[in-house]
């Protein structure tokens, strides 16, 4: 089942948007109000999206946009190494825990 992660955004909050989660059977999660530590990992991918892909190209479409934001996502996932990881990719970093495990 998956889950969707936000703040407590009034937009999150409303009815129709409930129940739209519910229908696709989605559960709704969100942050303790105020905590944004509670959603670090998600605020620092989209803190690095806008600094290396949205601030940098301009997009002549929502197709070009599509395009440009699938390429990032994999090359965040299976290229940009982390620190945090040992300098692993997050792709490289869970196949390497797997094999470990």
């Amino acid at each position: 089942t998956p889950i969707l992660h936000s703040d407590q955004g009034w937009h999150y909050q409303m009815k129709k948007y409930q129940q739209a989660l519910k229908k696709y059977k989605v559960i709704q999660s969100m942050s303790r109000k105020g905590n944004c530590l509670d959603n670090a990992v998600i605020e620092n991918f989209f803190g690095l999206l806008k600094s290396e892909l949205l601030y940098l190209k301009e997009f002549e479409s929502m197709e070009h946009f599509k395009v440009e934001l699938e390429d990032y996502i994999h090359y965040y996932n299976h290229k940009r190494i982390k620190v945090k990881l040992n300098g692993m990719s997050p792709v490289q970093y869970r196949t390497h825990i797997q094999s470990a495990a």
